[in-house]
């Protein structure tokens, strides 16, 4: 899969996303989840500071 996201964000139209992972820490059992998604570069710093 890892190879697929990769090749994805290579063309010509991808320069524009990234692959954004961040930790969050579940309330009620105290463990950690990762959240990832691809978005846009302009809304990575949204994307980390909103919990």
């Amino acid at each position: 899969m890892a190879k697929k996201v990769v090749a994805t964000l290579k063309k010509s139209g991808g320069q524009n996303v990234a692959k954004v992972i961040k930790m969050v820490k579940n309330p009620e059992t105290g463990a950690y989840q990762f959240k990832e998604a691809i978005i846009d570069k302009d809304f990575a710093k949204d994307f980390f500071s909103n919990k």
